[in-house]
């Protein structure tokens, strides 16, 4: 018994062991190779231990077996020795062209600054031991393969140094190429570099040949305002273009060309092996806020006669004549008392016109006189065209589609015109009156007539309004009816319309109203079978409408309003009637119920002085 407990121990202790070894081994990895590398930029080997006893912080030693040596060892550089680099390595290790960089205690990087054709060959990454049994592997290697540096970058075309006025279109161009005997790739990025010193990239061909934009301009670039083109040319370099729709100032800057080369590693992973930067140019950026002006003419206050021609020019001076803009030129106008600015016309930057209302739609035109030039006419002035004209003008990169949420570069607004009309001498009067006649009652026809005098020295016709406001209540003062205070102004409520061409507009519901013109300057209202709520105060409204030489109705601004007229509509005869046939009936039930009481009562009285005697 004792025996088998001895084995059984002796058993566990041994796989203990065996777990012991399998944790605590030793590894040392490198990436797979070969790695293909081009000389004159840097290279960089990862080198990791795992599995150690120890101090966490360890030391590696790398060797070098160069090709051209006859596989001889060759120390190139120590993390714990600094007499460890061979002569090849000292004055470079010396200078930082070769280090070691430590990215954690078990990993660390062997960067060689500028890669040399010598430096081709197998690399070894050796760990000292710190475990208390030497076990597992203690080095790893990979071997560098140094190809030549055929990676060429040129531009065809510079930035000159001229400003570009804000909303131009910058064109950058850049040939790259690679002769190379490996399968690489070839990527060109454009970028700018800001007043930091810092880079930002703008647009790039990638490595498998996909457009990319940096951040910063992806909108610009959803907007198709940045594109990125490669084109084969014969001679073996790739021409990219690079075009910027629509520069703004912030664009302003030095701008360069970088060409990349790159490798697909064993390992799967895409590394770059070489670049080149080449400087453009720099460029500035002139606001169009500092050259552009939008002058309007007349610059002074015009006065005009009515329906006499109104005719405004817009023109948009200092415009670079090298870049074709979209403009959008509108007119607005406001009365001078508001702040508000109303639409009077547009014309968009493909020529078509627009009104702000329908009202003005066909009274006038807008047109482009010439470049840069734009001419505003209203046929037929009216009064309600006076007021302030401004031209505004927005501007919008050249072939830019202007959609609903598409900005303008610039918009600028010239100084304001004040338009006056002159008005005709115009007087208006009127009068109320109610034809006489027998009382009215309801059920009757209401005529109420306004008489209207008008004064012009043209061509005039009247447009007349009735209103109505309610009856006053009535209160007994010292015996007579008068007038009750309301407390509260009531405000006419309109009846019927007979405007200045003909047409009837007839605003009440609950009775047949019509209107008419009796003579050259007498209208008549009538309501027919009048009822008690169309009682009341009738005002008549009286307008003097003008016509202009082109035979366009206007309205004068003269107005004229009468005395009141006062209409009581009194009961019919059959209505009167009613009343003592009313109170009959009540004062026979009256009499009747009172005579059936006073029975009741005397009954009732008898009955009782009846009952004791019994």
């Amino acid at each position: 018994m004792a025996t088998a407990e001895i084995k059984a121990s002796a058993v566990i202790i041994v796989l203990l062991h065996g777990v012991f070894q399998s944790v605590f081994c030793r590894d040392v990895t490198l990436p797979v190779g070969p790695l293909y590398r081009v000389a004159g930029f840097p290279v960089s080997l990862r080198c990791v231990v795992t599995g150690y006893e120890g101090p966490r912080k360890q030391d590696f030693e790398w060797f070098l077996y160069r090709d051209d040596a006859g596989g001889r060892q060759m120390g190139v550089i120590s993390t714990r020795d600094p007499g460890f680099p061979y002569a090849p390595f000292q004055s470079r290790v010396r200078n930082g062209e070769v280090r070691v960089e430590r990215d954690s205690d078990e990993r660390v990087r062997l960067v060689i600054h500028r890669l040399r054709t010598e430096d081709q060959g197998k690399y070894e990454c050796y760990t000292p031991s710190t475990d208390s049994t030497y076990q597992g592997n203690y080095s790893g290697s990979v071997t560098v393969k140094v190809i030549p540096d055929t990676l060429q970058i040129s531009y065809s075309r510079s930035l000159s140094g001229q400003p570009l006025p804000e909303g131009a279109e910058l064109t950058l161009t850049c040939s790259s190429s690679i002769q190379s005997e490996q399968l690489t790739h070839l990527s060109v990025t454009f970028g700018k570099r800001g007043e930091t010193g810092d880079d930002t990239d703008i647009i790039s061909i990638d490595k498998m040949l996909g457009v990319v934009p940096g951040r910063p301009y992806q909108r610009r670039y959803d907007d198709g305002d940045i594109t990125l083109e490669k084109r084969n040319v014969e001679g073996g370099q790739d021409l990219y273009v690079m075009k910027m729709k629509g520069v703004r100032p912030e664009d302003r800057g030095s701008y360069y060309c970088e060409a990349a080369q790159w490798i697909l590693d064993p390992d799967r992973s895409w590394q770059r092996i070489a670049q080149r930067k080449l400087d453009i140019g720099n460029l500035t950026v002139t606001q169009l806020g500092d050259i552009l002006k939008v002058v309007p003419s007349p610059r002074e206050e015009v006065t005009l006669q009515i329906g006499a021609p109104l005719l405004l020019t817009c023109e948009v001076q200092g415009l670079p004549p090298q870049i074709n803009y979209g403009a959008l030129v509108q007119w607005l106008v406001s009365d001078g008392t508001q702040s508000k600015e109303v639409e009077l016309a547009r014309m968009t930057p493909s020529g078509v016109v627009s009104w702000g209302d329908e009202l003005s739609q066909g009274r006038g035109s807008l047109e482009k006189v010439s470049d840069g030039r734009y001419s505003l006419k209203l046929f037929s002035s009216q009064p309600a065209d006076s007021g302030q004209y401004r031209c505004a003008a927005s501007f919008y990169a050249p072939d830019k589609s202007l959609g609903p949420s598409a900005a303008p570069i610039y918009t600028q607004r010239s100084e304001p015109v004040t338009v006056n009309l002159r008005m005709k001498d115009v007087r208006v009067t009127a009068v109320a009156q109610l034809p006489r006649g027998p009382l009215l009652k309801r059920g009757n026809t209401i005529t109420i007539i306004c008489n209207v005098t008008v004064l012009s020295p043209g061509p005039v016709q009247a447009q007349v309004q009735w209103v109505r406001s309610p009856l006053p209540p009535l209160v007994l003062k010292r015996g007579a009816p008068v007038e009750a205070p309301t407390g509260a102004e009531v405000t006419p409520e309109p009846v019927a319309t007979l405007r200045h061409d003909g047409v009837s507009e007839i605003w009440m519901n609950s009775s047949e109203v019509s209107v008419d013109c009796v003579s050259v300057r007498s209208f008549r209202l009538r309501v027919h079978t009048a009822r008690s709520e169309d009682q009341g105060l009738y005002t008549c409204r009286a307008e003097a409408w003008g016509q202009d030489p082109h035979g366009g109705w206007y309205d004068t601004g003269a107005k004229a309003e009468s005395s009141t007229v006062t209409v009581y509509l009194y009961s019919r005869a059959e209505d009167l009637l009613l009343i003592p046939l009313v109170v009959g009936v009540v004062s026979a039930l009256f009499v009747g119920i009172l005579i059936i009481s006073t029975v009741t009562c005397c009954f009732m009285r008898r009955l009782a002085r009846q009952r004791p005697q019994k």
